[in-house]
């Protein structure tokens, strides 16, 4: 009785929510960038909506189990505690069931219309995410974020693959400035929610090292994260343009993670968590700028 009330009370809005929207539409943004970089011109059609649709449709999965499994996580997490699956608007079987039709519909139109190629890295990509970090390191080490970013740095690459049907240096590139952004970007929201996560045992930096330690590694990664987008630059992928934004918008995030290590700021945290979404956005959007200002610079 109980699970008809459910599923009577799961709106359409509650399944959309169950894919974390927001952040498979930076996922999509990266992966769209990672297209138009690999080739001087225009993106195949095929491409750019079968590509972006299948990994959407994967990242919506990966997503959607992260919902079922940290369901008990997320009832005792203010962030979290209203998500479909955790209130109980969306019962487990059918969460499951949802997750299981996005990945095989993403899969399917990988394997069928792009490449096998980006469709088993797509797979890699979710298995990484969904299971090795949402069941295993997230509980396992205070690295969690470190090893599991891994995952969530991939679509630049799918999209890449997507296009080339091969691996190249500079798609794995831009992977990797995913991949340093991703802990300093993490660990500033960590901060903030921080006596949530010691209360539900997710063994987050900040609660097994203290707020200062992680201050110092956001600062740490930030450096190393500036560093590493003026490769493109070095590495001729990226013009002028490019050079410029990293700087600029590298400058800002060194700010602010020097202004969470002094410690003046209450609000430095969050403003933090909120500059690396915007700046990664903006990074790669003024990459795509520049690719097609430049042309010159990528050959």
């Amino acid at each position: 009785m109980s699970t008809v009330q459910h599923v009577e009370r799961a709106t359409w809005r509650d399944y959309k929510e169950l894919t974390k929207p927001n952040v498979v539409l930076l996922m999509i943004l990266t992966s769209v960038i990672g297209m138009f970089m690999a080739v001087p011109g225009m993106v195949p059609l095929n491409a750019l909506i079968l590509g972006n649709l299948g990994i959407a449709l994967c990242a919506g999965a990966a997503a959607a189990v992260n919902h079922l499994v940290d369901q008990k996580v997320d009832q005792h997490m203010a962030r979290t505690r209203n998500r479909p699956v955790a209130q109980g608007r969306v019962n487990n079987r059918d969460a499951a069931l949802f997750a299981l039709v996005l990945g095989v519909a993403g899969m399917g139109i990988l394997l069928i219309w792009v490449n096998a190629l980006t469709a088993w890295l797509t797979l890699a990509s979710l298995v990484g995410y969904a299971f090795v970090y949402t069941m295993f390191l997230k509980r396992a080490t205070p690295q969690n974020i470190v090893i599991g970013g891994l995952a969530g740095a991939a679509p630049p690459l799918l999209g890449w693959v997507a296009v080339t049907g091969q691996i190249d240096g500079h798609a794995l590139l831009l992977v990797l400035i995913i991949f340093a952004w991703t802990p300093p970007h993490f660990w500033a929201l960590a901060i903030h929610r921080r006596e949530e996560y010691a209360a539900v045992d997710i063994p987050m930096l900040p609660v097994t090292h203290g707020v200062a330690f992680t201050k110092l590694h956001i600062l740490l990664y930030t450096v190393l994260m500036f560093l590493i987008t003026l490769l493109p630059y070095a590495t001729r992928l990226s013009g002028p343009l490019y050079l410029l934004g990293a700087v600029v918008l590298g400058i800002g995030f060194l700010y602010w993670a020097v202004a969470l290590l002094r410690d003046k700021n209450p609000n430095a945290p969050m403003e933090t968590f909120k500059y690396s979404i915007i700046y990664l956005g903006a990074l790669f959007l003024i990459m795509l700028v520049d690719h097609y200002l430049f042309p010159v610079a990528s050959l």
